[in-house]
């Protein structure tokens, strides 16, 4: 008897997590389509909701079909490049036990940088398409470089990970600058994608960057277990069954394969990555398994609601995603850097 009435309320809470949860999810798919449907509705000239459905029914002049089918793509690549940093940064910050990690902070942006203008300097390569094939190497290079130097030896760890990001992006950063200055057609195609924009891009991009995208978050899907253990301490995680070093391994892969297809697709957009896990984690608690699900629909919500922002502020101008995100992310680093203070 009392092993049944005190297993009740356990289960209770069990029962009652997952309905919050559930009401979570349901609450952000519904913020996520009135995202899709803000984006593809609003621009430099704004068409009603009412027209929108039409051209959705086929039913729409020509004209109005016209300008909303343009704004197909880059609501593509919101959904695409919001999911990638999103789940990018939750993982990052669960293999580093690190709740500032974000893609920026293992060279990722970095590498895509130093190869779109390594292929402009000396290459003589030209135009959106063109930055994505090059951006794509580069950010994977990059990556599998920080893991490299930082897994190699006897003192590999998530500190040794986050210096050896620092160090990479510190090194990259110094020679991009030096090129981009000493060369001023790079310096003019350079700061136009540096900035990060959902503009200007067609399904061709969307396509090219898909295949390591879908392939990143194929390899995030399962880890949420693994991180579970590992954010217990190694020693944990090996009590448990967890292998760390393959956690850790198929985290930061996933996590750069992920990154690299936003950054190619859109440029370096900050603070997804760093404000998406932490409202998350917030909102469902510490489990990976469901930060992992929960941020591939926050992330995309977020990217969306500040293109629109982006899009509607200055009419009939546009102000480019990454710099609406800066202005959200800005607070969410305070929130974190407050909140570390407050748990130590």
């Amino acid at each position: 008897m009392v092993t049944h009435s005190t297993s009740l309320p356990g289960g209770a809470r069990a029962r009652g997590g997952a309905t919050r949860q559930a009401v979570i999810l349901a609450a952000g798919l519904a913020v996520l389509a009135a995202a899709v449907l803000a984006s593809i509705a609003f621009g430099s000239r704004p068409t009603a909701f009412g027209d929108v459905l039409r051209v959705l029914g086929g039913t729409a002049d020509p004209a109005t079909t016209a300008v909303v089918e343009s704004r197909y793509p880059r609501t593509a690549l919101g959904l695409l490049a919001g999911l990638c940093l999103a789940v990018a940064g939750t993982l990052l910050q669960g293999v580093t036990r690190n709740p500032l990690a974000d893609p920026g902070l293992f060279g990722i942006t970095a590498g895509a940088s130093a190869a779109i203008v390594t292929a402009t300097a000396f290459l003589g390569a030209s135009g959106q398409a063109a930055a994505v094939w090059w951006a794509l190497p580069g950010a994977l290079l990059a990556g599998l470089l920080v893991y490299v130097i930082g897994a190699a030896g006897s003192g590999a760890g998530p500190a040794r990970l986050v210096l050896s990001g620092a160090v990479v992006s510190a090194v990259l950063t110094a020679y991009v600058q030096a090129v981009a200055l000493g060369k001023p057609r790079v310096f003019d195609s350079y700061r136009y994608w540096v900035v990060g924009a959902l503009g200007g891009r067609d399904f061709d991009v969307f396509v090219s960057v898909l295949p390591p995208a879908v392939l990143g978050l194929l390899l995030a899907v399962p880890l949420g277990s693994g991180l579970n253990a590992l954010a217990l301490g190694e020693e944990s995680a090996s009590a448990l069954g967890a292998n760390p070093a393959l956690v850790r391994s198929g985290g930061l892969l996933a996590a750069t394969l992920l990154s690299t297809a936003a950054t190619a697709a859109t440029g370096p957009i900050a603070f997804v990555g760093l404000a998406v896990p932490h409202v998350v984690r917030a909102l469902v608690g510490a489990d990976f398994r469901a930060q992992i699900a929960f941020s591939a629909v926050a992330g995309p919500a977020l990217l969306l609601a500040a293109d629109v922002v982006g899009r509607v502020v200055l009419r009939p101008q546009e102000l480019m995603v990454g710099v609406v995100t800066a202005f959200i992310g800005a607070p969410a680093l305070l929130v974190a850097v407050r909140r570390m203070r407050g748990g130590a």
